[in-house]
Protein backbone atom coordinates (compact mmCIF):
# COMPACT_ATOMS: atom_id res chain seq x y z
CA UNK A 1 0.00 0.00 0.00
CA UNK A 2 1.33 3.43 -0.97
CA UNK A 3 1.20 5.87 1.93
CA UNK A 4 0.05 9.48 1.33
CA UNK A 5 2.83 11.50 -0.26
CA UNK A 6 4.83 8.39 -1.16
CA UNK A 7 5.40 7.08 -4.66
CA UNK A 8 6.21 3.61 -5.93
CA UNK A 9 7.37 2.58 -9.37
CA UNK A 10 5.68 -0.09 -11.49
CA UNK A 11 7.81 -2.23 -13.81
CA UNK A 12 6.28 -1.89 -17.28
CA UNK A 13 8.82 -4.12 -19.01
CA UNK A 14 10.25 -1.28 -21.09
CA UNK A 15 11.75 2.17 -20.53
CA UNK A 16 9.42 3.43 -23.27
CA UNK A 17 6.55 3.39 -20.78
CA UNK A 18 6.90 4.70 -17.23
CA UNK A 19 4.47 4.20 -14.37
CA UNK A 20 4.40 5.32 -10.77
CA UNK A 21 1.63 5.26 -8.18
CA UNK A 22 1.29 8.36 -6.04
CA UNK A 23 -1.64 9.01 -3.66
CA UNK A 24 -3.77 6.39 -5.47
CA UNK A 25 -2.99 7.90 -8.88
CA UNK A 26 -1.22 5.74 -11.45
CA UNK A 27 0.81 8.18 -13.54
CA UNK A 28 1.44 6.46 -16.89
CA UNK A 29 3.95 8.26 -19.11
CA UNK A 30 4.61 7.51 -22.77
CA UNK A 31 8.39 7.85 -22.85
CA UNK A 32 9.76 8.18 -26.37
CA UNK A 33 10.36 11.94 -26.40
CA UNK A 34 12.74 11.85 -29.38
CA UNK A 35 9.90 10.32 -31.43
CA UNK A 36 7.17 12.48 -29.86
CA UNK A 37 6.05 9.33 -28.06
CA UNK A 38 4.99 7.55 -31.24
CA UNK A 39 3.54 4.12 -30.58
CA UNK A 40 6.28 1.54 -31.06
CA UNK A 41 5.65 -2.18 -30.78
CA UNK A 42 7.24 -2.31 -27.31
CA UNK A 43 5.17 0.64 -26.13
CA UNK A 44 1.92 -0.84 -27.40
CA UNK A 45 2.64 -4.27 -25.94
CA UNK A 46 3.39 -2.69 -22.58
CA UNK A 47 0.16 -0.64 -22.60
CA UNK A 48 -1.84 -3.75 -23.45
CA UNK A 49 -0.48 -5.45 -20.33
CA UNK A 50 -0.34 -2.47 -17.98
CA UNK A 51 -3.81 -0.93 -18.25
CA UNK A 52 -5.76 -4.03 -17.13
CA UNK A 53 -3.17 -4.58 -14.39
CA UNK A 54 -3.79 -1.10 -13.02
CA UNK A 55 -7.51 -1.65 -13.34
CA UNK A 56 -7.26 -4.56 -10.92
CA UNK A 57 -4.92 -2.78 -8.48
CA UNK A 58 -6.89 -1.76 -5.39
CA UNK A 59 -4.26 0.86 -4.52
CA UNK A 60 -5.12 2.76 -7.72
CA UNK A 61 -8.14 5.04 -7.80
CA UNK A 62 -7.44 6.98 -10.99
CA UNK A 63 -5.10 6.81 -14.00
CA UNK A 64 -3.26 9.81 -15.41
CA UNK A 65 -1.97 9.27 -18.94
CA UNK A 66 0.61 11.70 -20.30
CA UNK A 67 3.66 11.96 -22.54
CA UNK A 68 7.28 12.90 -21.96
CA UNK A 69 9.24 15.69 -23.61
CA UNK A 70 6.53 18.18 -24.54
CA UNK A 71 4.35 15.85 -26.61
CA UNK A 72 1.43 13.60 -25.80
CA UNK A 73 1.61 11.08 -28.63
CA UNK A 74 2.34 11.45 -32.35
CA UNK A 75 0.33 8.30 -33.13
CA UNK A 76 1.74 5.41 -35.09
CA UNK A 77 5.47 5.10 -35.62
CA UNK A 78 5.46 6.05 -39.31
CA UNK A 79 9.23 5.57 -39.66
CA UNK A 80 8.90 1.95 -38.57
CA UNK A 81 5.89 1.48 -40.83
CA UNK A 82 7.85 2.88 -43.77
CA UNK A 83 10.71 0.46 -43.10
CA UNK A 84 8.31 -2.45 -42.86
CA UNK A 85 6.44 -1.52 -46.07
CA UNK A 86 3.14 -3.11 -46.97
CA UNK A 87 2.24 -6.15 -44.85
CA UNK A 88 2.70 -9.46 -46.62
CA UNK A 89 -0.56 -10.65 -45.12
CA UNK A 90 -3.39 -8.13 -44.65
CA UNK A 91 -5.21 -10.67 -42.50
CA UNK A 92 -2.28 -10.80 -40.09
CA UNK A 93 -2.10 -7.01 -39.92
CA UNK A 94 -5.82 -6.85 -39.15
CA UNK A 95 -5.34 -9.29 -36.28
CA UNK A 96 -2.44 -7.22 -34.95
CA UNK A 97 -4.41 -3.97 -35.15
CA UNK A 98 -7.46 -5.50 -33.48
CA UNK A 99 -5.19 -6.55 -30.61
CA UNK A 100 -3.84 -3.00 -30.38
CA UNK A 101 -7.41 -1.71 -30.25
CA UNK A 102 -7.68 -3.29 -26.82
CA UNK A 103 -5.74 -0.23 -25.57
CA UNK A 104 -8.40 2.44 -26.24
CA UNK A 105 -11.10 -0.06 -25.35
CA UNK A 106 -9.45 -0.73 -21.99
CA UNK A 107 -9.11 2.99 -21.23
CA UNK A 108 -12.78 3.54 -22.04
CA UNK A 109 -14.16 0.55 -20.13
CA UNK A 110 -11.71 0.55 -17.21
CA UNK A 111 -13.64 0.63 -13.93
CA UNK A 112 -11.67 3.68 -12.84
CA UNK A 113 -11.56 7.26 -14.16
CA UNK A 114 -8.77 8.09 -16.60
CA UNK A 115 -7.37 11.60 -17.07
CA UNK A 116 -5.23 12.56 -20.07
CA UNK A 117 -2.71 15.40 -19.77
CA UNK A 118 -1.81 16.74 -23.21
CA UNK A 119 1.55 18.48 -22.92
CA UNK A 120 1.87 18.87 -26.69
CA UNK A 121 0.67 17.35 -29.95
CA UNK A 122 -1.76 14.43 -30.00
CA UNK A 123 -2.07 13.05 -33.52
CA UNK A 124 -3.71 10.08 -35.18
CA UNK A 125 -3.84 7.12 -32.83
CA UNK A 126 -2.35 9.35 -30.12
CA UNK A 127 -5.34 11.67 -30.43
CA UNK A 128 -7.62 8.63 -30.25
CA UNK A 129 -5.92 7.50 -27.03
CA UNK A 130 -6.61 10.91 -25.49
CA UNK A 131 -10.23 10.72 -26.65
CA UNK A 132 -10.59 7.30 -25.00
CA UNK A 133 -9.85 8.85 -21.61
CA UNK A 134 -12.62 10.29 -19.44
CA UNK A 135 -11.19 13.79 -18.94
CA UNK A 136 -8.59 15.74 -20.92
CA UNK A 137 -6.47 18.67 -19.73
CA UNK A 138 -4.28 20.43 -22.29
CA UNK A 139 -1.31 22.73 -22.09
CA UNK A 140 -1.74 25.98 -23.99
CA UNK A 141 0.81 24.88 -26.59
CA UNK A 142 -0.90 21.54 -27.25
CA UNK A 143 -2.78 20.75 -30.44
CA UNK A 144 -4.63 17.77 -31.89
CA UNK A 145 -5.12 16.38 -35.36
CA UNK A 146 -6.70 13.25 -36.76
CA UNK A 147 -3.78 13.23 -39.28
CA UNK A 148 -4.96 10.16 -41.19
CA UNK A 149 -5.95 11.94 -44.41
CA UNK A 150 -2.37 13.18 -44.76
CA UNK A 151 -1.17 9.58 -44.71
CA UNK A 152 -3.77 8.13 -47.05
CA UNK A 153 -5.37 6.21 -44.19
CA UNK A 154 -8.91 6.12 -42.78
CA UNK A 155 -8.31 6.00 -39.02
CA UNK A 156 -8.04 3.56 -36.13
CA UNK A 157 -8.00 3.28 -32.32
CA UNK A 158 -11.67 4.27 -32.10
CA UNK A 159 -11.14 7.93 -32.86
CA UNK A 160 -14.16 8.21 -35.17
CA UNK A 161 -16.42 6.77 -32.44
CA UNK A 162 -15.05 8.89 -29.60
CA UNK A 163 -14.82 12.14 -31.56
CA UNK A 164 -18.33 11.86 -33.01
CA UNK A 165 -19.75 11.57 -29.50
CA UNK A 166 -17.73 14.53 -28.23
CA UNK A 167 -18.26 17.09 -30.99
CA UNK A 168 -21.11 15.73 -33.14
CA UNK A 169 -21.05 14.06 -36.52
CA UNK A 170 -20.59 17.16 -38.70
CA UNK A 171 -17.53 18.47 -36.86
CA UNK A 172 -16.02 15.01 -36.49
CA UNK A 173 -16.28 14.49 -40.25
CA UNK A 174 -14.65 17.85 -40.90
CA UNK A 175 -11.74 17.03 -38.59
CA UNK A 176 -11.26 13.63 -40.23
CA UNK A 177 -11.62 14.75 -43.85
CA UNK A 178 -9.32 17.79 -43.50
CA UNK A 179 -6.83 16.55 -40.86
CA UNK A 180 -6.64 20.17 -39.67
CA UNK A 181 -4.63 21.04 -36.57
CA UNK A 182 -6.85 22.24 -33.73
CA UNK A 183 -5.15 24.29 -31.03
CA UNK A 184 -5.82 23.87 -27.32
CA UNK A 185 -8.25 26.79 -26.96
CA UNK A 186 -10.33 25.61 -29.92
CA UNK A 187 -10.31 22.11 -28.42
CA UNK A 188 -11.70 23.59 -25.22
CA UNK A 189 -14.42 25.47 -27.14
CA UNK A 190 -15.42 22.32 -29.00
CA UNK A 191 -15.45 20.21 -25.84
CA UNK A 192 -12.55 18.00 -26.92
CA UNK A 193 -10.62 19.00 -23.80
CA UNK A 194 -12.12 19.94 -20.45
CA UNK A 195 -9.55 22.55 -19.48
CA UNK A 196 -6.54 24.43 -20.84
CA UNK A 197 -3.76 25.53 -18.51
CA UNK A 198 -0.37 27.23 -18.93
CA UNK A 199 2.32 24.80 -20.05
CA UNK A 200 4.24 25.18 -16.80
CA UNK A 201 1.15 24.27 -14.76
CA UNK A 202 -0.02 21.20 -16.68
CA UNK A 203 1.69 18.51 -14.59
CA UNK A 204 0.62 20.10 -11.31
CA UNK A 205 -2.97 20.74 -12.40
CA UNK A 206 -3.50 17.33 -13.98
CA UNK A 207 -2.04 15.48 -11.01
CA UNK A 208 -4.10 17.53 -8.57
CA UNK A 209 -7.30 16.67 -10.44
CA UNK A 210 -6.37 12.99 -10.67
CA UNK A 211 -5.61 12.88 -6.93
CA UNK A 212 -8.92 14.56 -6.13
CA UNK A 213 -10.78 11.96 -8.18
CA UNK A 214 -8.69 9.09 -6.76
CA UNK A 215 -9.69 10.11 -3.22
CA UNK A 216 -13.35 9.59 -4.11
CA UNK A 217 -15.53 6.53 -3.41
CA UNK A 218 -14.19 3.67 -5.59
CA UNK A 219 -17.45 1.75 -5.85
CA UNK A 220 -19.50 4.81 -6.71
CA UNK A 221 -16.91 5.95 -9.26
CA UNK A 222 -17.01 2.53 -10.91
CA UNK A 223 -20.79 2.72 -11.12
CA UNK A 224 -20.64 6.30 -12.42
CA UNK A 225 -18.25 5.47 -15.24
CA UNK A 226 -20.33 2.52 -16.39
CA UNK A 227 -23.52 4.60 -16.16
CA UNK A 228 -21.94 7.28 -18.33
CA UNK A 229 -20.69 4.73 -20.85
CA UNK A 230 -24.15 3.14 -20.99
CA UNK A 231 -25.60 6.56 -21.75
CA UNK A 232 -23.68 6.48 -25.04
CA UNK A 233 -25.51 3.39 -26.25
CA UNK A 234 -28.63 2.60 -24.20
CA UNK A 235 -32.05 4.21 -24.06
CA UNK A 236 -33.35 6.31 -21.18
CA UNK A 237 -35.41 3.60 -19.50
CA UNK A 238 -32.54 1.13 -19.48
CA UNK A 239 -30.27 3.77 -17.93
CA UNK A 240 -32.90 4.65 -15.33
CA UNK A 241 -33.24 1.00 -14.34
CA UNK A 242 -29.49 0.55 -13.92
CA UNK A 243 -29.20 3.82 -11.98
CA UNK A 244 -31.92 2.68 -9.57
CA UNK A 245 -30.15 -0.61 -8.90
CA UNK A 246 -26.77 1.04 -8.35
CA UNK A 247 -28.09 3.80 -6.14
CA UNK A 248 -29.48 1.16 -3.79
CA UNK A 249 -26.30 -0.92 -3.96
CA UNK A 250 -24.25 2.19 -3.21
CA UNK A 251 -26.36 3.01 -0.16
CA UNK A 252 -25.45 -0.39 1.27
CA UNK A 253 -21.69 0.27 1.24
CA UNK A 254 -19.48 1.31 4.13
CA UNK A 255 -18.37 4.24 2.00
CA UNK A 256 -21.92 5.65 2.04
CA UNK A 257 -22.07 5.36 5.84
CA UNK A 258 -18.68 7.08 6.09
CA UNK A 259 -19.83 9.87 3.74
CA UNK A 260 -22.94 10.55 5.86
CA UNK A 261 -20.89 10.60 9.05
CA UNK A 262 -18.30 12.88 7.50
CA UNK A 263 -20.99 15.27 6.30
CA UNK A 264 -22.54 15.40 9.76
CA UNK A 265 -19.12 15.89 11.35
CA UNK A 266 -18.11 18.56 8.82
CA UNK A 267 -14.97 16.67 7.80
CA UNK A 268 -13.64 15.08 4.63
CA UNK A 269 -14.68 11.44 4.16
CA UNK A 270 -12.14 8.66 3.92
CA UNK A 271 -13.34 6.11 1.38
CA UNK A 272 -12.10 2.52 1.40
CA UNK A 273 -14.01 0.89 -1.44
CA UNK A 274 -16.19 -1.21 0.82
Amino acid sequence: MTEPGESRTIDTGTDQLLCRIEDRVAVVTLNRPAARNALSRALKDSLIRLIPELGGDETVGCLLLTGAGGAFCAGGDTKSMAREGKPTSPEHRIRVLRREHSIPAALHTLEKPVVAALSGPAAGAGFSLALACDIRIAAESAFVTTAYARLGLSGDYGGSWFLTRLVGTAKARELYFTADRIDARECERLGIVNRVVPDADLEKEALALAKRIAAGPPIALRYMKDNLNRALRDGLQSCLDVEADRMVQGALTEDYVEAVRAFSGKRAPVFRGR
